[in-house]
């Protein structure tokens, strides 16, 4: 059974920077896309964060433009996510996810906080 295993949560203060990691262990083949949503704080609905596609192809949510940045490193099946610049909208469970045809796997979550 293919897992997404996740690091780099924690707290941190507003302006500071943080670096999520999500290696995606077992067989998972045909990837079509990797990346991250958010569920914020008193919020039930994930929002998409970035994704990066098989192709390279980045889109990010507005919100975090200019301040996130994702990569992928194929051969090890792993995405990053590179946060500066952080706010404290930008607390939330982050969860990384794996885009496969007719099956999304997700990671179980990571916890950032930044305070003010």
């Amino acid at each position: 059974q293919p897992q997404l295993v996740e690091s780099g949560g924690g707290l941190v203060q507003a302006g500071g920077s943080l670096r999520l990691s999500c290696a995606a262990s077992g067989s998972i083949f045909s990837i079509n896309a990797m990346g991250w949503y958010r569920r914020a704080p008193g919020k039930q609905q994930r929002e998409l964060v970035a994704v990066i596609t098989s192709g390279g192809s980045t889109n990010y949510a507005d919100p975090v433009k200019g301040r996130f940045t994702l990569s992928r490193d194929n051969a090890k099946n792993t995405v990053y996510l590179q946060m500066n610049s952080l706010k404290p909208e930008d607390t939330a469970v982050y969860y990384c996810f794996v885009e496969v045809p007719l099956y999304d796997y997700w990671g179980q979550g990571t916890q950032v906080t930044v305070s003010s």
